[in-house]
């Protein structure tokens, strides 16, 4: 009677195991070989990133893993409605400063979101067309500044996400620490910089706290986005770890895979008034 007992849990374990793994993965739904990815690495005047390449390679990774196809650009005359509709997933891969160069741009870039399309950010995407206020509750918050370069301590507060699940309570990072402003509300956190482990002085007046948002995801404007503070070095790119983190991102922002419904689109300018 007991083995069968242990038997029973044992099975009550694992359907409750494989049930939560298709809650919060989806992986089971998405037809992977259906869905396409746009990577967009353009940056404007100012600092570019040089680890655009491996962030490239790691996504050309994950979708050979998974099956999904990846266009990379740098063009932004790629953001026209027509060509949007190809792409289930938009990826700001090291994105900074002004990345588009006309209204137009803009505009077909939000009816695309607005249509469901999705949308994840990697790194310095955050300091992506700082004063559009619509990209910024998009994106989730605006880039701030960051500490200098060093080890620090990141927290995960919400382990029932793909990005995040397979993470220690504690994750040690050696990294760049980035603070932000003008957040969305709405965000939903998923992991915190501990603000105990690291060194620098301007902390304290900035929060007056112990932590700060580093990763988050939310649903605006009719898509899913998901974004990552984390990924300055060109190395981490080719980890096992974090292109699990970012493929968790994907997963979450991907979905059920349903199509664009562009019917759903309103946006006239990139001055349209902001859902909230």
């Amino acid at each position: 009677m007991a083995k069968k007992s242990l038997l029973c849990v044992a099975g009550i374990c694992l359907v409750f195991f494989a049930f939560a793994q298709n809650k919060f993965n989806n992986t089971a739904k998405v037809n992977w070989k259906k869905v396409h990815v746009l990577v967009y690495i353009k940056n404007g005047e100012g600092y570019i990133h040089e680890n655009r390449d491996a962030g490239i390679a790691a996504i050309r990774q994950l979708s050979a893993q998974y099956g999904f196809s990846v266009t990379v650009s740098e063009n932004p005359s790629d953001f026209t409605e027509n060509n949007l509709k190809k792409y289930n997933l938009v990826i700001f891969n090291n994105t900074n400063n002004e990345v588009f160069d006309n209204d137009d741009q803009k505009v077909a870039f939000m009816r695309y979101i607005q249509a469901g399309g999705g949308f994840v950010g990697l790194h310095s995407a955050t300091g992506t067309e700082r004063s559009w206020p619509w990209f910024k509750r998009l994106i989730g918050a605006s880039f701030l500044r960051h500490a200098r370069h060093q080890p620090f301590t990141e927290i995960v507060i919400d382990h029932n996400h793909p990005s995040t699940s397979f993470l220690p309570q504690t994750w040690q990072r050696d990294d760049e620490c980035y603070f932000f402003k003008d957040y969305n509300p709405d965000i939903r956190v998923l992991v915190v910089h501990d603000l105990a482990s690291l060194d620098d002085d301007d902390k304290p007046g900035y929060y007056g706290g112990t932590s700060s948002p580093s990763v988050w995801c939310h649903q605006f404007d009719g898509g899913r986005q998901w974004y990552t503070s984390l990924g300055h070095d060109s190395s981490i790119y080719a980890t096992t770890e974090f292109q699990q983190h970012i493929m968790g991102g994907i997963i979450w922002v991907i979905g059920n895979n349903k199509p664009l419904d562009f019917s759903k689109s309103r946006a006239l300018s990139p001055d349209d008034p902001l859902p909230y």
